[in-house]
């Protein structure tokens, strides 16, 4: 037996319902044709997708490495000359 392949898209889909709390998590299995398991499985993974995603801190945002914030704003200032 071949095991079935869910896109991304699927088990976001499946998660935010297991998230909203509307239905059991037997009848969004029962909807979507898959085992509770599965759904509970991919809710855990949302929830510690969204805490990561605001977990990070706020602030401004570091300039890449390699790149240096001068020669960034020489290249700025240059632009404006060209017009």
């Amino acid at each position: 037996m071949q095991r079935k392949v869910f896109s991304a898209e699927f088990k976001a889909k499946v998660a935010l319902e297991a998230l909203a709390g509307r239905k059991t998590v037997n009848e969004i299995a029962g909807t979507y044709a898959v085992h509770p398991h599965q759904v509970a499985s991919w809710k855990r993974e949302a929830q510690d997708g969204l805490k990561v995603l605001f977990e990070r801190k706020r602030g401004r945002r570091r300039v890449e490495d390699g790149t240096e914030p001068d020669a960034l704003y020489g290249q700025i200032g240059q632009g404006n000359r060209a017009m």
